[in-house]
């Protein structure tokens, strides 16, 4: 499909959408029901291709197509917010690991690989955030919440699928969260240091205590402006 109109058309449907566009709406942007798949994403990838030197990237996400800035772009654009990032506890962050290496998790497991209990507002917080969500049940006593990470998630982090998530245990892993914009304490040295695979089960090294969690005194991470202030967690 060479089609310029179809060109300007993405283009101007990509740059005017607030949120990622699937495949779906993308192609109701033309009369030809019939339109392929395929064929929309050849102009999508010429689309691509005429940004290459500009400071906006078209990028394919779990939940659809989407313009973004570049990550050059950032270091400028940070000093246009008058807003205070919001701030995560090293509880939260922990969380969030176990569950996205992990999937699909109850809170217990979550418990058993970081050895303290896990409140109920960790879990809250990383769900009003768009990150977790419950996936299902396990059969057992009480049928406890399977938790999982959400498509928004893996938008955040630039990522189409969990199979794009890196290798459990590599350096990558603290890559891969600091893309959420996480600052503070190095993400690498929260999540590569302390997570690892022990053949079968994932751990948790290190000593969790009251003070390390509390909210007096909280290990700090901060993601990016737009997603309005968090209080710190407690463990």
């Amino acid at each position: 499909m060479n089609d310029p109109k179809a060109l300007l058309v993405l283009e101007a449907a990509l740059l005017c959408a607030s949120a990622p566009m699937p495949m779906s709406e993308l192609k109701k942007l033309f009369d030809d029901e019939s339109l392929a798949d395929h064929e929309v994403r050849e102009v999508l990838e010429s689309l691509q291709i005429s940004w290459n030197d500009r400071g906006m990237v078209l990028v394919e996400l779990a939940s659809g197509w989407r313009f973004q800035s570049r990550e050059s772009m950032q270091v400028y654009l940070q000093r246009l917010s008058i807003e205070r990032a919001p701030k995560y506890s090293r509880a939260v962050m922990e969380t969030l690991a176990i569950i996205a290496w992990r999937q699909p998790v109850t809170r217990g497991d979550i418990e058993d690989i970081r050895g303290v209990t896990v409140s109920s507002q960790i879990i809250k917080t990383l769900e009003e955030r768009g990150w977790v969500e419950v996936i299902g049940h396990r059969d057992g006593p009480g049928r406890p919440g399977l938790l999982g990470t959400t498509r928004q998630f893996l938008d955040d982090l630039g990522l189409r699928a969990l199979d794009e998530l890196p290798a459990l245990g590599s350096l990558e892993i603290g890559e891969a969260l600091g893309s959420l914009n996480i600052e503070g304490e190095p993400a690498a040295d929260m999540a590569a240091a302390n997570i690892k695979q022990d053949e079968t089960e994932l751990v948790i090294t290190g000593t969790h205590t009251d003070a390390a969690d509390s909210p007096a005194e909280p290990i700090i991470f901060a993601t990016d402006d737009q997603f309005g202030q968090v209080n710190p967690e407690s463990k």
